[in-house]
Order: structure tokens, then C-alpha cells, then sequence
């Protein structure tokens, strides 16, 4: 079995609308110029460099924006072009948040479980409802299409709808989700949470929304079929949230055998660790940040947790980290001390990806991560597995397509839908997916 990265491509309508209340870096620059151009440039460079190092990689595509079909729902009406006009003239906040491209930030389109741990023994991915946050929300039913037509061979794939909605089982995704296995050992699910629907007995945090419900973490658990002794459910802990760690791998990354957190990732980390040592014996380590050595608010500029850990084909492993964490003392020096220590990481590589973490979004948010056996990839019929050629296709693609610079009154243009429907028909062709999108159809 082999991990397979699944970057999002970054879309043509990449821009700063500062959307999500929590997210520090978002909200920061909202409002910005953006630069959709190099941000999916710099997007597949990353995937260019996973690949480089012997790593899976592959790519999922952007989503249709303006969401059409959601301005339709909420009383648009007209040619395409008339109900851009009208909802940026009445309701520029709605055409901002349905416009948004953070579907980029694959860490929240799906969760997902190997074959070898699930009891049917097929791969499963549920998509997530991202019910928090209005302009997320829109993602699930594409997701859920592309995932279908890309792990369309139900032999070996279980894709789900995303869970009901409602606030009760908000699912944010694998931004929640760690999986941890060392050898002679069943892998463990962590599926963090911040609230729950229905317990009185949880503590929330009071400046930030928490996300992810505990009623959602327990449904794709067994919406996944997973044992129920191998799943681990811990709370985040109110204060990263408040802190600006909305979701967990903000402030925790694991791999394999190995985990790196800060202490304000969990309510009882010290609690967590002993239980993933019973559970995954002498194996298992990790490297615990405490707030005196990486205060919270340096871990949410610099995203040192949102990095990809990555196992090299040599059973070493590497941290793709974001150039922010290099230029941010404390974060440099807590990366520095992760490869010092007796742990399987003996590499940090910095790369620049400043236009997705100017939106609150690092390397690890770009990536879902997906484990398939040889025959599983050999089922995977569409081409999203990357290849130089692929590269050199898609950097094409985006030369041709993405505007160069995109300002907040820009998506008041009826031309730049347009050019993002006619840049994603072609996409789709580059991909052999079919017509996932609502405007093929």
C-alpha cells in the first residue's frame, strides 16, 4: 500500500475575501489583490517537488466559481452573465462567498480509510459536508461527483454522500483526521472534534466556532468500517481554536509511526500520547510543543503543523514545511529540534506557497491524503496521477486560462465565469473525469 497525495489545483477565481471567521491569515488579508496565476503555479511546483522526492502524488480539479446554481437557489434569476450582474449589485457579500476557491484546500474535501483497515476491505472516502462555513458548504456536491469519477470501481472503492446536513454532524474533513501505524500493529484513526451537538458535558471555545462535531467523528467512523478499538475520538482543545487553530492540523501532524502536536492541540494530549503508545507500542513517537517554546499564535502564523510529513523511499521521512515556518524563529527552531531528536524525520524542506497560506491554508491543507494498493491505483482509470507530462499539461493550462491579478470588483465580471467554464471543460478533458460539473450537464 502507498500514500498518494491528492493536491487541489488552485481555481481561476483564487482571491481574498477574508470568509472565515477563525482563520487569522484569512482574515488578515482579506480584501488583498490575489494572483490566481501564480498560486496554481506555485500549487503544482509543490506537487512537482513531492513527486521529485519518490512520494505519490496526484491532483484533484478547482470547483465552478461562481457557484451559479447556489445564486439560483437564493432568488437569482436570469441568463448566467444577469445573475452575476444582479448579485454583485445586491449582494456583493453573497457573489464574494460564491466565488471563493478554497476548495484548493483538499485537507477538507473528504476523509478517508485504506482498504486494509476497513472491514470490507474496500477504500473509503466520505466527502465533507463543511457545514460551518457558508461558501465551503457548496463544495460537497462536486466533491462528491469528482470522487466518484475518479474512484468510480466500486470492487475496490466505497465513496459516500457526504453525511446529513445540519449543524449536528458538521464534518470538516481529513483536516481532522490523523492516522498513525507502526509494524505488528493495527493502524489507529484519530478523528478530532470541537463540539458536540447533544453532550453537556464539553467545554467550547467562546471567540472562534469550533467545526467538527463529535457526532460527525463517531458517523464516519462507522460509515467507514472501522474497529471501533482502533478509533480514537479526542476533543481540540478550546483554546487552540481560540487561538486560531479551527482545525486540528493546524497544531498536529501525524505519519505513520510518528505525530508532532503542540500542546494546545487536544484537551488531554498527555492523555492521547499514553493511549497511542498502548495502542501502537514502542514504535510510536512523537515531539510534544509546549506554549513556552512555540507560543500558539507563532504556530498559526507559521504553520510549522501544517506541513506535509512525508515517508521517503528510503523509510525516512521528510517535512514539507511552508517558507513562513523558516522565517519565524520559534517554528524554525521547533522544526529544527523535530529532526534532531530519535524519530524517523531527517529532513525539512521549506517551500514558498504564500498565496495559499495569505487565505490561512499551508502545504497540508493542499493535499488529501489517499492509500491504495497497486491494484487500487491500476482501477483508478482518470488521469490525475502525476507524470512530468501532466505537469507541463496542466502548467499549460493555467498559463493560458488564469488571470494574473484578481481584485474583489473583478468577480462582478460576468467574463471571468465564463473563462472559468470554459478553462474546467477543458480541464476535464486533461483529466479523462467526464462532466463532473453542473454547467457540462
Amino acid at each position: 500500500m502507498r500514500e498518494y497525495n491528492f493536491d487541489g489545483i488552485v481555481g481561476p477565481t483564487h482571491n481574498y475575501g477574508g470568509l472565515s471567521p477563525g482563520n487569522l491569515a484569512s482574515s488578515l488579508h482579506g480584501g488583498e489583490v490575489s494572483h490566481p496565476r501564480e498560486a496554481a503555479l506555485q500549487g503544482l511546483e509543490k506537487m512537482r517537488f513531492v513527486a521529485g522526492l519518490g512520494v505519490g502524488q496526484a491532483v484533484l480539479p478547482p470547483q465552478p466559481r461562481p457557484s451559479l446554481k447556489a445564486l439560483r437557489a437564493l432568488g437569482f434569476t436570469g441568463t448566467d452573465e444577469q445573475v452575476i450582474t444582479r448579485a454583485g449589485k445586491e449582494a456583493e457579500h453573497l457573489l464574494r462567498l460564491t466565488s471563493s476557491s478554497a476548495a484548493m484546500w483538499t485537507a477538507n474535501a473528504a476523509t478517508g480509510a485504506p482498504s486494509e483497515d476497513t472491514a470490507d476491505g474496500r477504500m473509503h472516502l466520505t466527502p465533507a459536508n463543511l457545514q460551518q462555513m457558508f461558501h465551503r458548504a457548496l463544495e460537497a456536491e462536486t466533491t462528491h461527483a469528482v470522487l466518484r469519477a475518479i474512484f468510480a470501481d466500486e470492487k475496490h472503492f466505497a465513496v459516500h454522500a457526504p453525511l446529513p446536513g445540519g449543524g449536528h454532524f458538521a464534518d470538516e474533513g481529513a483536516a481532522n483526521h490523523i492516522r498513525l501505524v507502526t509494524p505488528g500493529h493495527e493502524a489507529v484513526h484519530v478523528l478530532a472534534w470541537g463540539r458536540s451537538a447533544w453532550r453537556d458535558d464539553v467545554r467550547h471555545p467562546t471567540r472562534f466556532p469550533a467545526r467538527q462535531t463529535y457526532e460527525s467523528s463517531q458517523a464516519l467512523a462507522r460509515l467507514h468500517q472501522l474497529d471501533p478499538a482502533q478509533v480514537l475520538l479526542p476533543q481540540q482543545a478550546p483554546e487552540g481554536i481560540d487561538a486560531g487553530a479551527f482545525h486540528t492540523d493546524v497544531v498536529a501532524v501525524g505519519n505513520e509511526s510518528f505525530l508532532m502536536l503542540h500542546e494546545q492541540a487536544f484537551v488531554d494530549p498527555q492523555g492521547l500520547l499514553k493511549t497511542l503508545r498502548e495502542k501502537l507500542g514502542e514504535g510510536f513517537t512523537y515531539v510534544l510543543a509546549t506554549n513556552e517554546e512555540l507560543p500558539t499564535r507563532d504556530a498559526v502564523k507559521a504553520y510549522p503543523f501544517n506541513s506535509q510529513v512525508l515517508t521517503l523511499p528510503d523509510g525516512t521521512m521528510a517535512i514539507i514545511a511552508p517558507e513562513e515556518s523558516r522565517d519565524t524563529g520559534p517554528a524554525r527552531r521547533f522544526l529544527e529540534r523535530v529532526v534532531e531528536e530519535n524519530n524517523p524525520v531527517k529532513r525539512v524542506y521549506y517551500l514558498d506557497v504564500r498565496q495559499s497560506m495569505n487565505n490561512g491554508g499551508g502545504p497540508a491543507c493542499l493535499r488529501q491524503r489517499v492509500w491504495l494498493t497497486d491494484a487500487e491505483r491500476a482501477a483508478v482509470k482518470a488521469n490525475v496521477f502525476y507524470t512530468p507530462e501532466l505537469h507541463e499539461a496542466l502548467a499549460n493550462w493555467v498559463k493560458r486560462h488564469y488571470r494574473e491579478d484578481l481584485r474583489a470588483r473583478d468577480l462582478v465580471d460576468p467574463k471571468l465565469a465564463r473563462e472559468t467554464m470554459t478553462a474546467l471543460d477543458e480541464l476535464t478533458r486533461i483529466l479523462n473525469l467526464g462532466s463532473v460539473y453542473d454547467f457540462q450537464k
